[in-house]
């Protein structure tokens, strides 16, 4: 459910500077994990929504569930529909990864959309996929920083990132660069990994909790974690409006095991032996995340705002 009155937190402090390479890392996770991800699963690089306590393991149809994770974050940012005079017409893709999201976006509203990864090897397959589905005059994918967007201020009507605020190392400029880019009334939608927000007793998370964070960390390349919070905190001092975030830790649980039972079939199993260790590595951590989650410190979270102006 909404929580527009997100817990009192303090500040953000300013990120501290990313580990040297920490870009080039994430590029190469991307470049060697994409191929068998959408081998196995889809072009959609991201987690299915699901109704709690849905058993998703039985389920074939995981794309499915994908889509249905975008249209469930378009109704909660409550962006207008198609056939609405103010539906978005131009959009960004903030990680766009194989472009997935761009292309279904393009196809829902009829909306220009670019979208921006840090790897070579998705923007490629990304412009190559787009090019299938004859949307080349709709979607393009390029390699960019999400914290350093090569858009005009006041460029797009909706801003969207689904899965990659976790890899940033400044989470101020991330949302700042999102507001940059977004045209006076433009929505912003950020669909990303958390940690819990601390209650106001707490200065930090308790040391074991830390110590799961860390190891997820070293495995995906993430810097860093951050809460809803904060990403609410840091729209608050931003001035942006609207501000609503929700936990959806529930309804993505169910994609862990329906991804493991495929990554242990005999597809799943050569995909992964040919793909590389940064993908292996990848996958030995899901169990990692399934404890954070039942110890309660990972959180899947949507937060979304809008920037001031007309609509």
């Amino acid at each position: 459910m909404a929580d527009d009155e997100a817990a009192p937190a303090p500040a953000p402090a300013p990120a501290p500077a990313p580990a040297a390479g920490l870009k080039e890392s994430i590029a190469a996770l991307y470049d060697e994990c994409s191929g068998p991800w959408e081998r196995l699963l889809s072009d959609h690089i991201h987690h299915g929504f699901y109704d709690v306590g849905e058993d998703a393991s039985s389920n074939a149809d995981h794309r499915q569930a994908q889509l249905r994770m975008i249209e469930e974050s378009l109704a909660f940012a409550a962006v207008p529909s198609p056939d609405d005079p103010k539906a978005p017409k131009n959009i960004v893709d903030v990680g766009c990864g194989l472009g997935g999201s761009s292309r279904y976006l393009a196809k829902k509203y009829g909306a220009q959309v670019k979208g921006i990864t840090l790897s070579p090897v998705q923007a490629e397959r990304g412009n190559a996929l787009a090019a299938a589905e004859g949307l080349s005059n709709q979607v393009t994918a390029q390699v960019a920083d999400a914290l350093q967007q090569p858009f005009c201020d006041g460029q797009f009507d909706l801003v969207w990132s689904m899965e990659c605020g976790e890899h940033v190392p400044d989470r101020r400029k991330f949302v700042s660069e999102m507001a940059r880019v977004a045209a006076p009334g433009g929505r912003i939608i950020i669909v990303a990994w958390c940690h819990r927000n601390l209650e106001p007793s707490e200065t930090s998370l308790k040391p074991d909790e830390l110590s799961i964070l860390k190891r997820i960390c070293n495995a995906y390349y993430f810097p860093e974690w951050c809460s809803a919070s904060e990403y609410v905190n840091i729209a608050k001092s931003l001035s942006l409006e609207d501000i609503k975030t929700a936990d959806w830790s529930e309804n993505i649980v169910p994609f862990w095991p329906a991804c493991m039972k495929l990554l242990l079939s005999w597809k799943g199993l050569t995909s992964l032996l040919t793909s590389g260790w940064k993908t292996i590595k990848g996958v030995m951590v899901i169990p990692l995340l399934i404890q954070g989650y039942k110890k309660g410190v990972v959180k899947f979270a949507i937060i979304t705002c809008r920037k001031p102006g007309a609509a």
